[in-house]
């Protein structure tokens, strides 16, 4: 069984069980999510497709962790003229585990 779900406007696969990294959430370590937008559901070969979210399923889950994602560098330059910037830009994320699709 797995589902198709959108966390912070991303869309993730997900089934229960796995580990995934979402976009940082406002919540503490140990703290249960509730996830409604479940955009489509597979269960014992039988596909449930939402228009645009399949009413009544929710994502259980449970936050693990915060984490900062690798270092994106951004150069910017222009050639013969002395214009170089260089920034730097760490993601936040949280780890989640699925408990269970329902």
């Amino acid at each position: 069984m797995f589902a198709i779900v959108e966390i912070s406007g991303q869309q993730f696969k997900v089934e229960a069980g796995q580990e995934v990294f979402v976009h940082h959430q406002d919540a503490e370590e140990g703290d249960k999510l509730t996830f409604d937008q479940v955009l489509l559901v597979e269960k014992d070969g039988g596909v449930t497709v939402g228009n645009p979210a399949v009413s009544g399923v929710a994502i259980n889950a449970t936050v693990l962790g915060h984490q900062k994602g690798d270092k994106v560098v951004v150069f910017k330059k222009k050639r013969r003229k002395g214009y170089r910037v260089k920034n730097g830009h760490r993601q936040s994320f949280t780890k989640i585990k699925v408990d269970s699709i329902g």
